[in-house]
């Protein structure tokens, strides 16, 4: 599994001209062809560097931009803002895209999916993603004004058994019950505040100090259940491959294993004819693929771009077209 800081990195700094390169670019044009024109969405527009190559790549092109983070929201409006008209900029996370857009079944040309943290949401001290000393335990996608149970909230308010299941199943954390036990034991004297009581409740289970990447699976376990970010990503596929045209494409990059097996299975579903139990002695699902995959395996940076843009080593890219 990844670790999950700055892996994607397309905006940073305080203004839209300060960015990262996008991940896998030349790809994701390549399977959504763009060129062909039509309505496209950036479900996770960050800060427009995907989007900005759709517009570019046609002037029939039209997309919407989404994020749930108002400041990404608002770097990809600076960004992409040369293109007048044909950008639409919505604030949602992507399992509620199409409800919010207004999306219609059948009238999009290319879906665009991509998972990870920017620069900027890291480097923030007060958006409380990393472990660096006294940054707090925030981690909501929306931002601090967003709403929502925090980091904190869910340390010192889940049951053992919960923060085990979060540490385990999110981090694939192999001391997930005594790390939980230990948060338990820590919060009934004080409540964790900050990423340095984590870190000192992981050094106790550990007996040493922790490993960049040893804190940062507990972080990410954390940064996943508080935004929901598996079951968002399960309700979403659905939903955005049904607005697909014919022929449309489904394009989505991960950047670690859980979220990227949600995906594959997805996509591997959609692509068979019969869907039912082996003992079924007659068909009685749709019986049709509902389109093809696009990628046998996952697509991943290749060395030249990783020497540029070494954030990007863990992405994964996967494509789904919808049958004509």
């Amino acid at each position: 599994m990844a670790a999950w800081t700055g892996e994607r990195a397309d905006w940073s700094g305080g203004s839209a001209g300060a960015f990262h390169s996008p991940a896998l670019v030349a790809e994701v044009l390549g399977y959504l062809r763009p060129e062909r024109g039509g309505l496209f969405v950036d479900g996770t527009v960050g800060g427009g560097g995907h989007a900005a190559a759709i517009l570019e790549r046609s002037e029939s092109a039209r997309l919407v931009a989404a994020d749930r983070d108002p400041e990404a929201l608002e770097a990809a409006r600076e960004r992409l803002a040369r293109f007048g008209d044909r950008a639409r900029f919505v604030l949602a996370r992507y399992s509620e895209l199409v409800e919010v857009a207004g999306l219609e079944t059948g009238s999009v040309a290319g879906v665009l999916l991509d998972f990870g943290l920017s620069s900027r949401q890291v480097d923030d001290p007060l958006r409380g993603f990393t472990f660096a000393p006294g940054a707090p335990l925030d981690m909501r996608m929306s931002g601090p004004g967003g709403g929502g149970a925090t980091a904190a909230d869910l340390l010192n308010g889940a049951t053992e058994d919960e923060l085990a299941r979060v540490f385990r199943e999110y981090g694939e954390e192999p001391r997930a019950r005594p790390l939980a036990a230990e948060v338990v034991r820590r919060r009934r004297s004080r409540p964790l505040v900050t990423s340095d009581d984590l870190v000192a409740a992981l050094r106790v289970v550990l007996g040493r100090s922790a490993a960049p990447r040893e804190k940062a699976r507990v972080f990410q376990a954390l940064r996943i259940a508080v935004n929901r970010e598996l079951e968002s990503l399960e309700a979403a596929l659905p939903r955005l491959r049904d607005v697909l045209e014919p022929g449309g494409v489904l394009a989505v990059i991960a950047y670690h294993s859980l979220e990227d097996r949600i995906v594959k299975d997805a996509f591997r579903e959609w692509s068979r004819a019969c869907v039912c139990p082996p003992d079924f002695p007659v068909c009685r699902c749709r019986g049709r693929p509902l389109g093809e995959l696009l990628t046998r395996g996952a697509v991943r940076p290749d060395p030249g771009e990783l020497a540029g843009n070494p954030r990007v080593r863990s992405a994964r890219l996967r494509a789904w077209r919808r049958a004509l």
